[in-house]
């Protein structure tokens, strides 16, 4: 048992990452991983290391989130970011917040700060200006690339399930501390070329993620509007509720997703006792993990590298 806690588990966004980003965004994975994995080995909370691994996704610009987000129609970056604790149940979000360099930071003061569970747009920024947390420029936030793709959009050819869920996308993380509390946290910029004022499943309960001490935890990727007609996070925690593997629950909740609204994405997924799983029913999902001094990767169905963890640091 005690092998197996502290663990963290990482994904940078389901669909399909170009090949010429496809290193960028596994190194990213990895590395914020590595970061999340320093937290819980120092005694840090699962909380604690959820956010510090989502929160350096939001500061690198090969991710859909934070720097790096989408553009909605209009070409601006709206962002949308949850925290979930396990031990309380607590959590808190935000959605289609601007000039926020990292919504997950303003989620978990959301949860800490407030006796609210999502604040929204202005409101979100207002609470932001009274926490002291600092505004950013929006252009600081849009990187070229997201700017190409807001301009080029989509090709009337493209599968547009496919092409919304992103060459980059939302990206979250979950973690075990060594106490055996669980948490999750998810941000993202949302949908390419969205509607202005579009909030997808990340922020919602349920939806984007979920975490509970008494079955596990749970961050999701994909296109949000199917997610969230089967509230994928909580689907998975349900089928490990009734025994089923965390392995096990995310495939099966997966593949109802994919027949029930035809919906393609992605989940991590941890129980309390270390046991977790990296699925996908997308394209690629660059993914990562932590747990007993090893670093677990991939990106397309059927990678699984291993090594260990100071090799990876010094490589």
């Amino acid at each position: 048992m005690t092998d197996m806690l502290p663990l963290v588990v990482v994904h940078g966004g389901a669909g399909h990452v170009p090949k010429e980003r496809s290193e960028n965004s596994a190194m990213g994975v990895c590395s914020a991983t590595q970061a999340a994995y320093r937290i819980l080995q120092d005694g840090g909370s699962s909380m604690d290391a959820v956010v510090e691994a989502v929160t350096r996704l939001e500061n690198n610009p090969f991710f859909n989130a934070g720097c790096g987000s989408v553009l909605n129609v209009k070409g601006d970056v709206e962002m949308d970011a949850i925290v979930m604790d396990g031990r309380t149940l607590a959590s808190g979000a935000v959605s289609a917040v601007r000039n926020i360099a990292n919504p997950v930071q303003l989620a978990r003061l959301v949860m800490d700060k407030t006796s609210h569970a999502c604040l929204t747009a202005e409101g979100a920024s207002q609470f932001a200006r009274s926490m002291g947390v600092v505004e950013v420029p929006q252009e600081s936030l849009i990187t070229e690339y997201a700017r190409m793709r807001w301009r080029n959009n989509l090709e009337p050819s493209a599968n547009p399930v496919e092409c919304q869920m992103g060459k980059m996308g939302t990206v979250g993380a979950v973690a075990v501390d060594a106490e055996g509390n669980v948490a999750c946290a998810t941000s993202t910029g949302g949908m390419l070329n969205k509607m202005e004022g579009r909030v997808g499943d990340t922020p919602c309960i349920g939806s984007g993620g979920y975490a509970d001490n008494l079955s596990g935890a749970v961050s999701t990727t994909g296109y949000g509007e199917d997610i969230m007609k089967v509230t994928l996070a909580r689907l998975v925690l349900f089928h490990m509720e009734q025994g089923q593997s965390a392995e096990a629950a995310s495939d099966v909740s997966l593949a109802y997703m994919k027949s029930r609204v035809g919906g393609l994405g992605g989940v991590v997924t941890v129980d309390p006792r270390g046991n977790w799983a990296a699925c996908f029913s997308s394209r690629q999902m660059s993914w990562a993990a932590a747990q007993g001094g090893t670093l677990h990767h991939g990106l397309y169905a059927g990678e699984h590298f291993t090594q260990n963890i100071q090799e990876h640091l010094l490589s």
